[in-house]
């Protein structure tokens, strides 16, 4: 029989409990309501709480604030910052001062947000308050989800969730994933039962950091309570599509497992063995032959309906660059839903999709108002930003037009001020007066397979880095691009260039092993959420192709016969179109991979023990 790893929580009055969810959920749907209607109030209240908390902090003082809480003051008097313009603070923090710089409340961590144009990984910090407003938006997910899906609250979720490397900074605060930071924190670990809420994964399980050990516990409990599943899921897309893979390379020695009641001695962890053997229970020849069954057959389409025939929809991020999974997820689930319930950064988290079953193309989500204090910058078309050296420009959270897009800026507790997040919203309607937002991309990213995001300033100076291993042979990269390829798992990036070479007659061969070594180069030059991720393998090994003389004027070419201006053309550094990607494989004439995976280790920081 399954049960929950937490045994302990398990209600002993099971109606009891689950009238007191929907009590709950009803106060948390209650509670949408009164502060999307109230939007602007709670955003008054919310910037003068973070200014009288942190009224006495050394940046405040610096930009001349003097303790002032009110709106117009700190409209008129704080600038609006990038990542670059509070790096020295970050960096004084880090190294162990504790005096009040950003927040008056200690920093208790840093969240690893993604890497800047330098290539390194940004640093957030982060303070033990913040883990109650997180914990609030989870809460907000399934009293919304329980609107559109009856009868959640009589099974399972089977989410893959796992975490991540994590660092030390030279002052002794943890660095790592904000997902990392959150299923490692108290909330989640001693999180009471919740029949909304529970998952087949033990939190061991989750928590194990080797990633196959943690993938096979719960995938082996997953399928222990196939029946019970109504609902499956990871965070991002890539993620999910991995577990599916996964099981097609592992389901012999899953069903060898179940069969037995066994777990497999690749399972090393005593914790997780104990977790699994106590959730998965004993030998079961029935399932192990029903999930045999399925798995041998030819096609895995709509495998997920097969070997959990009662899940309601997929709980996935799809929205921005994992938009480009939604054809794989379509094919693996039989085309239940994809849901998006809730947007979120290491920043600060942000809101929630209140109509969760609709197509991924529309997914908007609401901002809550007591999350962080929320400004807007205008864009212009063409995505440039408006006044980008002037505050004035900033639109407060009720004052956005809808249809107009804005790059976000973010207030918040832990002691960012006016902080632009890089992240472009479109405004899609509105909640009451809160506005919805679709999420367009990451500014500036134009490659991502995971949670890595590769803006076009980090690519060229990674390409320009590797292309200088060319020069012996008396070749120079004359254009480039890039794809980022999901069709193998994980997936990777390839870069497509092309080369001219001049000196002697017949030109000297470049050899594999140099190609090789560009690919690593690129690899070594990106930053560090990319190079771990290619270390615990959530990447692939990067790959250049090799495509002929004169292919990038053909891809000119075919942009001018689809209404390019040739005055106004310059070679795109990302391709996504499917029909621009076959030209450039129709010239591939050489490919390399590289030959091992980058060093993944920030400078100024060590791996925690």
């Amino acid at each position: 029989m399954y049960k929950l790893s937490h045994s302990k929580t398990m209600p002993e009055y099971p109606n009891e409990t689950n009238n007191n969810a929907a009590e709950n959920n009803r106060k948390k749907l209650e509670f949408i309501n009164d502060v999307t209607k109230n939007a602007d109030e709670v955003q008054a209240r919310v910037l003068s709480e973070i200014l009288t908390q942190n009224g006495r902090v050394e940046y405040l003082r610096r930009h001349g604030l003097d303790g002032r809480t009110d709106r117009t003051t700190f409209k008129t008097t704080l600038p609006v910052v990038s990542y670059e313009d509070i790096l020295p603070d970050i960096t004084r923090i880090a190294a162990g001062d504790s005096s009040p710089i950003l927040s008056s409340e200690p920093v208790s961590e840093f969240l690893t947000s993604s890497g800047t144009s330098g290539g390194e990984s940004k640093l957030m910090p982060t303070i033990e308050s913040d883990l109650r407003r997180r914990s609030e938006l989870y809460s907000l997910l399934m009293p919304v989800m329980s609107q559109f899906v009856a009868g959640l609250d009589s099974g399972k979720g089977m989410y893959f969730l796992f975490v991540k490397s994590e660092t030390k900074t030279p002052g002794g605060h943890p660095a790592r994933p904000v997902l990392t930071s959150y299923y490692k924190s108290p909330v989640f670990k001693n999180r009471p039962y919740d029949p909304y809420t529970g998952y087949t994964s033990p939190t061991e399980a989750i928590l194990c950091p080797d990633s196959y050990q943690s993938m096979y516990a719960q995938m082996l409990c997953g399928l222990a309570a196939r029946r019970r599943v109504l609902r499956v899921g990871a965070v991002f897309a890539s993620g999910f599509i991995r577990a599916v893979r996964f099981l097609q390379n592992q389901w012999q020695l899953l069903c060898h497992d179940i069969r037995s009641g066994t777990v497999n001695p690749l399972v090393s962890d005593p914790t997780v063995r104990d977790a699994v053997t106590r959730v998965a229970g004993g030998p079961d020849a029935e399932l192990a032959a029903a999930v045999e069954a399925e798995c041998r057959k030819e096609s895995w389409q709509g495998i997920i309906r097969r070997l959990w025939p009662n899940t309601k929809y997929v709980d996935v991020i799809v929205t921005g660059t994992m938009s480009q999974y939604i054809p794989t997820l379509d094919y693996y689930s039989d085309k239940l839903p994809l849901v998006c319930t809730m947007y979120a950064s290491s920043e600060s988290y942000f809101g929630v999709n209140l109509n969760p079953l609709c197509d991924p193309a529309d997914v908007a989500y609401t901002l809550i108002p007591t999350m962080a204090y929320f400004e807007f910058l205008p864009l212009h078309r063409g995505g440039a930003a408006a006044g980008d050296s002037d505050h004035r420009d900033l639109v407060d959270l009720v004052d956005v037009q809808l249809g107009e897009d804005y790059e976000l800026v973010v207030t918040t507790y832990a002691g960012l001020y006016r902080y632009r997040v890089g992240d472009i919203l479109r405004v899609a309607g509105f909640k009451n007066n809160a506005p919805q937002f679709n999420f367009i991309c990451r500014k500036n990213v134009v490659l991502s397979i995971d949670s890595d995001k590769t803006d076009e300033v980090e690519l060229h100076n990674a390409v320009k880095a590797a292309a200088a291993h060319l020069a012996p042979f008396h070749a120079h990269l004359t254009e480039y691009t890039s794809y980022a390829d999901t069709s193998t798992v994980p997936g990777h990036y390839v870069l497509y260039w092309e080369l001219s070479q001049e000196g002697p007659s017949p030109p000297v061969p470049i050899p594999p092993s140099v190609f090789e070594d560009c690919c690593l180069t690129v690899e070594e030059s990106l930053d560090t959420v990319y190079r771990q991720n290619r270390t615990v393998d959530w990447i692939g090994a990067l790959e250049i192709r090799v495509v002929e003389v004169g292919t990038f004027d053909k891809l000119m070419d075919y942009a001018i016969s689809l209404g390019a201006s040739i005055n106004q053309y310059k070679t795109p550094r990302c391709v996504k179109f499917a029909p621009i990607v076959e030209l450039m494989e129709s010239k591939v004439v050489s490919k390399y991979i590289s030959p091992k995976c980058p060093k993944s280790t920030t400078p100024g920081l060590k791996v925690m023990e």
